[in-house]
């Protein structure tokens, strides 16, 4: 009987280290939603949901926008909650750790009502501006990403405060947490921010003409992509109808489906990003550091117009991509030979992926397990950084990937050059969608980067695929 215990207390003790270690390697994110200007927000919300257990969601405040100036809708979020209650027993048998909807409405919180910098300043204070700041002290070592998808004025508030009551050392390592996507400049305080406290982490567009962002991807029609996966058909029958409450809640699309969404697709973990380099590329698109040239943009398109930016910011650069289509004869998967290039292309290149991710999410409200699709596990029989000679001939190597449901597997590899500082393209020699495949590192004259994607998906129904990054630094 002793040695069960002992046996009972050291599985306990497995488990506990292996839900921290999980916990640990989530992102933690307070949304700011101008809830209630556009149905996007509730679209976006409802995909969120769905992974509310891989992303610590820690809050979710209702604000204004210059959609939105002088209101705030926390109703409309509770009301999503509502459905989510009714869904999360079922969603649960598929993966574990997703909150209640009571935890999720603990941490909703009420923006200020008022528009931009009218909203920051002595006694502005807000529910979500306090937590905010709350939440920045916790005793939490990840950093805190904001996602705004609307007006970032209760954020602005939060520095504003900080930087008001907070030593300087102090207030320096309170903002060294931040980690702010913003969808497009939605107020002034935007701006504000980005002047103020030159060391913020930020990922924006800032122009007033949306059509050059690179969030705008995720809705728009492009040459070279399947644009079904945007379609309202498409919609209305993977998530919107007959996929229980949740599905029933995400409103038909008015101006532009989940613009919002790319404020947090390069937080879910599928083992391709890095939020920590925005350069690499993810779901989310890819960013450059940079300041951008607002004299390319032209007003018009929103009522906030940029102003020259006075220090880099994580925005919008360019992809080369060649699609990647299934074949009916001999090669399974051949590369294109049309490419395609711009910023929109650094986030459209991943769609078919995470909308296929998002439809099988959505199964989960009401299957069972058996009767649902769960994404492929990559497996890598090697490190994922290796350091190479000039002229070395390198394998990777991904065999023993699996997949839950017991699906067939299909692999690609390709290198994604613009995510290196080695930015010419290296071939893959032979196939590209094999286990193992090899290439020739090439000639440098001082070390470089070089970054290789593993891509796995299944056969299952809708096929899902997960991710290796390797990043192989090449020497002379």
């Amino acid at each position: 009987m002793k040695t069960l215990l002992v046996l009972f207390a050291l599985l306990q003790m497995i488990c506990v280290a292996a839900a921290a270690e999980t916990a640990s390697q989530r992102h933690r994110v307070i949304v700011l939603t101008d809830m209630g200007a556009d149905p996007d927000d509730e679209q976006s919300l409802v995909r969120l949901l769905l992974y509310a257990n891989q992303i610590d969601i820690e809050g979710l405040v209702a604000t204004t926008s210059c959609w939105q100036q002088n209101a705030i809708r926390p109703d409309f979020i509770h009301s999503i909650l509502h459905a989510y209650e009714r869904v999360q027993p079922n969603l649960l048998l598929h993966e574990s750790g997703y909150p209640t909807a009571d935890e999720l409405r603990a941490v909703s919180k009420k923006g200020i009502p008022k528009y931009g910098m009218q909203g920051v300043g002595e006694g502005m204070d807000s529910e979500g501006s306090d937590w905010i700041i709350e939440s920045l002290e916790r005793d939490d070592a990840r950093p805190l990403w904001i996602s705004v998808w609307g007006g970032p004025n209760v954020l602005a508030q939060a520095l504003y405060k900080i930087d008001k009551t907070k030593s300087e050392s102090e207030a320096k390592r309170l903002i060294s947490k931040l980690r702010v996507y913003t969808i497009s400049d939605q107020d002034d305080s935007a701006m504000w921010m980005r002047k103020r406290f030159p060391d913020l982490f930020y990922i924006a567009t800032p122009t007033d003409d949306y059509g050059k962002s690179t969030w705008i991807a995720i809705n728009n029609n492009h040459e070279g992509s399947d644009n079904t996966f945007v379609s309202n058909p498409w919609l209305a029958e993977n998530i919107q109808q007959g996929h229980g409450p949740l599905g029933a809640s995400y409103p038909d699309t008015a101006w532009g489906m989940e613009g919002d969404t790319p404020a947090f697709l390069g937080l879910i973990p599928n083992g391709l990003s890095d939020p920590e380099h925005p350069d690499w590329g993810g779901w989310g698109g890819r960013y450059e550091l940079s300041i951008p040239d607002v004299d390319a943009f032209e007003d018009g398109a929103s009522v906030v117009v940029p102003e020259p930016e006075t220090r880099p910011l994580w925005t919008d650069t360019s992809d080369t991509f060649y699609p990647y289509r299934r074949s009916e004869y001999k090669r399974a998967i051949e590369r294109s030979e049309q490419s395609y290039s711009g910023n929109a292309v650094t986030l459209w290149r991943w769609r078919d992926d995470f909308q296929r991710d998002f439809a099988a999410r959505m199964d989960w409200c009401l299957t069972s397990y058996e009767e649902a699709n769960h994404p492929p596990t990559p497996r890598l029989n090697h490190a994922e950084e290796l350091t190479v000679k000039s002229g070395q001939q390198v394998t990777l190597d991904a065999y023993g990937s699996s997949d839950p449901d017991g699906d067939s597997i299909s692999f690609l590899w390709f290198n994604y050059p613009e995510a290196g500082t080695y930015t010419k393209p290296i071939n893959v020699e032979g196939a590209e969608n094999v286990d193992r495949f090899s290439f020739t590192a090439p000639e440098v004259d001082e070390a470089a980067t070089a970054h290789f994607v593993l891509r796995v998906s299944d056969k299952g129904t809708p096929s899902l695929s997960r991710y290796k990054r390797v990043i192989v630094t090449i020497e002379p």
